[in-house]
């Protein structure tokens, strides 16, 4: 489906995919997201649960199954090389299985499920579908890449969501201690209020 997305005014769609692809690029995006929340004592926990999901599945996908796998790229198959061209031949240097974009998309935006109000939270599953879907339309991935970048990310986000409830457990637990007490009570809004306050 995705590739008959090319003869539809040939490359219409490749300036769109390669815009949302983007926000997955090394996971800049989602870390700046997830250090920005926990900047704030309401969305600290959903920070530290987005920041530990990126970095757990960036462990499995980048370090471990990339390199046990090394699955090569679509692109470097002659089957999809016309394809690849009219998508604007973009050029990846790591190894296709799994999506790393794929993975830290789809961690981000579990983490941010399983610790916000679910009623708008699981809008960011369409996100990280559409980052997915820009990495199968550009011809750097397969769907299978994407499908395992997905799973994985699923999985990390679970393992971090326990890991950051025994975090904040342990920290609530001694409150007395100045780095638990900061990370509980912090909150940056507080410095503009003694500003104004000033």
């Amino acid at each position: 489906f995705i590739f008959s997305l090319f003869y539809f005014q040939k490359a219409f769609f490749t300036p769109f995919f390669e815009c949302i692809s983007f926000f997955g690029k090394k996971g800049i995006f989602f870390i700046a997201v997830s250090v920005l929340l926990m900047c704030f004592k309401k969305t600290r926990r959903t920070g530290l649960t987005i920041l530990l999901a990126i970095g757990i599945g960036a462990l499995f996908t980048n370090i471990i199954i990339k390199n046990v796998v090394a699955r090569a790229r679509p692109y470097t198959v002659d089957e999809f090389k016309g394809f690849w061209q009219m998508a604007g031949s973009v050029v990846e240097s790591e190894k296709s299985f799994p999506s790393g974009h794929a993975t830290v998309a789809m961690s981000a935006m579990t983490a941010l499920f399983l610790t916000c109000n679910k009623k708008w939270s699981w809008i960011g599953f369409i996100f990280a579908l559409l980052i997915g879907a820009s990495r199968i339309y550009l011809v750097v991935h397969y769907f299978t890449d994407v499908f395992m970048g997905f799973i994985v990310g699923a999985v990390a986000a679970l393992l971090a969501h326990l890991c950051t409830k025994r975090i904040v457990s342990a920290m609530e637990k001694n409150p007395d201690k100045k780095f638990n007490a900061f990370f509980i009570n912090a909150d940056i809004m507080n410095l503009f209020k003694r500003k104004t306050e000033e």
